[in-house]
C-alpha cells in the first residue's frame, strides 16, 4: 500500500447513498404488511379454488358401509384428474360421487350447516356433503352375479377375492340384497358403473336399489350409478394420523374378463 492510498479521506470515499437501489430493494414501493397479508390470503384462497374445481377435493366417511378400510369420519382425499382425458372408473376403485337420487337421507344430503364451514367446503378445505363412498365392482358392459357356492360375487363369470378388503360378517354371501344371494345386475348400461360398500351387509349402495322379484313399482336401472356424477378417485386417508394410507385398486379385480360372454 502506498502512501497516497493512506492518505484517502472518507470524503473521497463514494457514498452509498448515491448507489441505484437493486430490483425489489425501493422501500418506498414496498407494500405495507396489511396489504402484504391480504394479498397472501387472496392467493391462497384462489389456489385452494383452483385445487379443489380441477384436482383435489377432501370428503369424510359418514357412515360404516365402507369398513374395515375406511370409517366413520375418516377424512379422504380425491384425485379428480384419474378420469380425465376420457378416462373411466375401473372395478376396484373406491369412488366419490354425487347422489343419483334418493340413495341419500336428508340429513347425509344436507351436509355442512354453520356459515364457516358452508363457505370451508365450496373451497375444498372442509368435506361436502350429498355424496356417496363406494366401491366400483362392475363398469359398462359387465354382468355381475351373486353368488357362487363359496358366496363370492362374480363378474363376468370370475368369482372376487374379497376377503382383503371385504368386513367379515355373518351374511351368507359377499352380495347380500334384502337378504338374498341369488341375483343378476347388469349387463351394465353404457357410462355408469355398480358400485357396493365393503361393509356389504350395512351399505345402502347399488344392490339396496335393483328391482326385487315380481316387485311392481320398481323402476330397472335405478342401481346404476352415471359416470357424469363421479367425482373422482379416493387415493389417500388422510386423517386421523393413525390410519393414514394410500388408497390402491386391489388385485381381486386384475384378471376379470371384458366380455360376459367369456364366463
Amino acid at each position: 500500500m502506498t502512501t497516497e492510498d493512506r492518505d484517502v479521506t472518507s470524503a473521497e470515499l463514494p457514498d452509498d447513498s448515491s448507489r441505484s437501489p437493486l430490483p425489489g430493494q425501493d422501500d418506498d414501493k414496498q407494500l405495507p404488511l396489511w396489504q402484504e397479508t391480504i394479498l397472501l390470503l387472496a392467493v391462497a384462497l384462489g389456489l385452494a379454488v383452483l385445487i379443489k374445481g380441477l384436482l383435489l377435493q377432501a370428503f369424510f366417511i359418514p357412515s360404516e358401509s365402507m369398513e374395515p378400510g375406511l370409517v366413520v369420519n375418516d377424512r379422504i382425499l380425491v384425485q379428480k384428474v384419474s378420469y380425465w382425458g376420457g378416462g373411466t372408473p375401473e372395478r376396484g376403485d373406491v369412488v366419490v360421487f354425487e347422489d343419483p337420487g334418493g340413495w341419500l337421507g336428508p340429513a347425509e344430503a344436507a351436509g355442512p350447516t354453520s356459515l364457516v364451514t358452508r363457505a370451508m367446503s365450496k373451497i375444498g378445505l372442509y368435506p361436502a356433503g350429498g355424496h356417496l363412498v363406494k366401491r366400483v365392482i362392475g363398469v359398462e358392459g359387465d354382468v355381475i352375479k351373486c353368488c357362487d357356492n363359496q358366496g363370492r360375487i362374480l363378474v363376468n363369470g370370475m368369482p372376487l377375492n374379497e376377503d382383503p378388503y371385504v368386513k367379515n360378517t355373518k351374511a351368507k354371501c359377499n352380495g347380500p340384497m334384502t337378504n338374498t344371494c341369488n341375483w343378476t345386475a347388469g349387463p351394465i348400461p353404457e357410462d355408469s358403473v355398480f358400485v357396493m360398500g365393503d361393509n356389504r351387509g350395512r351399505s345402502a349402495d347399488s344392490t339396496v336399489h335393483m328391482c326385487r322379484a315380481k316387485a311392481t313399482d320398481c323402476v330397472p336401472g335405478e342401481e346404476f350409478v352415471p359416470v357424469d356424477l363421479v367425482v373422482g378417485k379416493v387415493f389417500v386417508l388422510l386423517w386421523p394420523g393413525d390410519h393414514f394410507r394410500w388408497v390402491t385398486r386391489p388385485d381381486a379385480f386384475a384378471d376379470v374378463p371384458d366380455d360376459p360372454d367369456d364366463e
